[in-house]
């Protein structure tokens, strides 16, 4: 997909899907003022065409003008950081995954506080985008709102239900419960080998050394499935001398591990970006795999075979000690850098945002691969759960109606620096590579977390 850069004129054409926007925000200022805003290039193209409308509609409503720069994730990414730390900033930056900026920058001071913003529809957003939209601040040693939530998404499971039968399985059959599930897969790779699909893996996990995002989610719902949800609680505290916690962090690394010497996985994830396991799925590479939205099923939507027969879209098992298991979500939306010309026609924009109708009028024209950060509006709007959609459906439930929990990065910048830093990819090459046992790759990695989050002490009221 191409950049898309600053647009020139907004047609009359721009106008389609935002007809069904009713309201009309109040606007404070007297005169018209332009916002400078850089935006987050969804993975398709109906995202961006769902951003223009928005931006449409509000100019119309409100007079004012928003002046915006469209770029794609790792892009906007470095421009944001080359912009903070020159301070010649935007008025308003529009992410998909704030997570990767925020917690830094707003412990830094770096970002407007919008709490003023966010407090008029708290009521009515999920607990965990609320979680996943405040960070704390080293120079005012508190939490506040530097993110305006707009949507949240999960990370779901995608598979080759063609793949799965053609090598004599039903997905039906598939335990429910977490390593059980995965184990599921490797007979099926197994059997497609034998019919001559001789490159084809069980699953595609993403254990990547390199970044910047999908091996640290992945990482993550393994440790979750392993009872190490409480690695870093709400008040910033890594927990790396937990039994349990370690424990969880061994069980996940010796799982993906094994697999991989197993060769149930593909050799090269180890050097994975976050495009190539999308890539090696449409290729048929593997059968399964976990990752980020359902972007991976709406890159195939206008082939119809593909994405209504053939692929599936399936929501979390059960954890392996057969409880329920929650999802990790987070947030995206709009912040503003500290230093903005616009604060006021930055804010006025969010406000506009926020509001239901447009939330939900923006987020389905982009395909529903965000969904709302208002969990009333997927449970009436029926397009949410429309069971015609093989994907839409488990994705929505999964990542609104069922249990979730924000991501950690919310918690404290340090979970960024680890991220960052790839501790869990590195922990699986380790094994892999360099002949640790998993006790000893995770007895490496936590150590070198605890480091990290020395340097981040949060004060505890």
């Amino acid at each position: 997909m191409k950049t898309v850069g600053r647009r020139s004129v907004m047609g009359a054409s721009l106008g389609l899907a935002a007809s069904t926007v009713l309201a009309r925000p109040y606007v404070a200022n007297a005169e018209a003022t332009t916002t400078i805003a850089w935006i987050n290039q969804g993975f398709v193209q109906q995202e961006v065409e769902a951003f223009r409308r928005t931006a449409a509609e509000y100019e119309k409503a409100s007079g004012n003008k928003i002046d915006y720069n469209i770029m794609p994730f790792m892009a906007l990414n470095q421009r944001i950081i080359a912009a903070l730390t020159s301070g010649d900033v935007p008025d308003l930056i529009f992410h998909d995954a704030p997570a990767t900026i925020l917690p830094q920058n707003a412990w830094d001071n770096k970002l407007t506080e919008v709490s003023d913003v966010v407090e008029a529809y708290k009521s009515q957003l999920s607990r965990t985008a609320v979680a996943a939209s405040t960070y704390y601040n080293n120079a005012t040693k508190k939490r506040d709102y530097y993110l305006v939530p707009i949507k949240q998404a999960c990370i779901p499971f995608h598979i080759w239900g063609s793949l799965v039968e053609k090598a004599g399985y039903k997905l039906s059959d598939a335990p429910d419960t977490w390593d059980a599930f995965h184990d599921f897969f490797k007979p099926v790779q197994k059997s497609l080998r034998q019919k001559g699909m001789r490159r084809v893996f069980a699953m595609g996990m993403s254990m990547t050394t390199v970044g910047p995002n999908d091996g640290n989610g992945l990482f993550m719902y393994f440790v979750v499935a392993n009872g190490g949800r409480n690695i870093v609680t709400p008040d910033g505290q890594l927990h790396a001398d937990d039994p349990q916690v370690r424990e969880a962090v061994i069980k996940s690394v010796a799982y993906l591990t094994t697999a991989y010497k197993e060769g149930y996985i593909p050799p090269e994830v180890l050097t994975w970006n976050d495009a190539d396991n999308n890539n090696g799925f449409h290729s048929k590479l593997f059968v399964m795999d976990l990752d980020g939205t359902i972007s991976t099923e709406l890159a195939m939507i206008n082939d119809k075979q593909a994405y209504y027969q053939d692929s599936v879209t399936r929501g979390l098992p059960r954890d392996n000690s057969g409880k329920q298991m929650p999802a990790i979500v987070a947030a995206g939306g709009g912040f503003i850098p500290r230093g903005a010309k616009n604060v006021q026609g930055a804010k006025e924009f969010m406000k506009y945002f926020m509001q239901p109708q447009v939330m939900n009028a923006n987020l389905k024209g982009g395909l529903g691969r965000w969904v709302p950060a208002i969990p009333d509006l997927v449970k009436q709007d029926p397009f949410w759960l429309d069971p015609s959609d093989p994907h839409r459906q488990p994705y929505v439930t999964e990542a609104v109606i069922n249990p979730t929990i924000p991501a950690f990065e919310g918690y404290n910048p340090a979970w960024g620096r680890v991220a960052a830093e790839q501790l869990w990819g590195q922990a699986h090459a380790d094994v892999i590579k360099n002949g640790m046992t998993p006790e000893e790759a995770t007895a490496k990695a936590l150590k070198r977390a605890q480091e990290i989050f020395a340097r981040y002490p949060i004060a505890q009221s």
